[in-house]
């Protein structure tokens, strides 16, 4: 088993407390609203939303994949850090065992904030994934980010 580690580095112009409430502690409500097509609902299987929650994640109708679920691992709000694991679904397929990311809003100047996030992908026996592979997966994340981002923009008093 081997692990591959990829980071990533965003600036938004909302602040962080506002990003890490509506894409990380408000998202299983949030998110099938703004992106009905691909997300049809978010269910909580087990847990609180915290530490140790189970969210199964239905996407829309024509998706390649019809669900997936995470583990919440840290959910720490005080810091804006979420770090949580794709523990089954298409993605995985029989290559991977496991993807872990770790989320973190970061306050910058003017009240914007800084996204930094961490993918550590663990593959099953001697697979190697390629930058083609992931690529993908982080242009949907950036994708939601971005429409997330956009409805907060535009409704400044939410999450506020």
């Amino acid at each position: 088993m081997g692990v591959k580690t990829i980071t990533h580095e965003i600036e938004s112009p909302v602040s962080a407390p506002r990003m890490f409430q509506a894409l990380i502690v408000d998202s299983h409500n949030l998110v099938p609203k703004l992106m009905p097509q691909g997300i049809k609902s978010v269910d909580l299987l087990q847990g609180d939303g915290g530490a140790g929650t189970i969210k199964q994640i239905n996407f829309g109708e024509g998706t390649q994949s019809k669900s997936m679920k995470h583990r919440i691992d840290v959910l720490d709000k005080e810091n804006f850090l979420c770090k949580y694991s794709l523990i089954e679904g298409a993605m995985l397929g029989d290559k991977l065992d496991l993807i872990v990311y770790e989320v973190k809003f970061e306050p910058s100047s003017n009240g914007k904030c800084v996204i930094k996030s961490t993918s550590e992908y663990h593959t099953l026996g001697d697979f190697e994934i390629n930058e083609e592979e992931i690529k993908s997966g982080k242009e949907r994340a950036m994708g939601m980010y971005k429409v997330v981002e956009a409805h907060l923009l535009e409704n400044p008093t939410l999450y506020a």
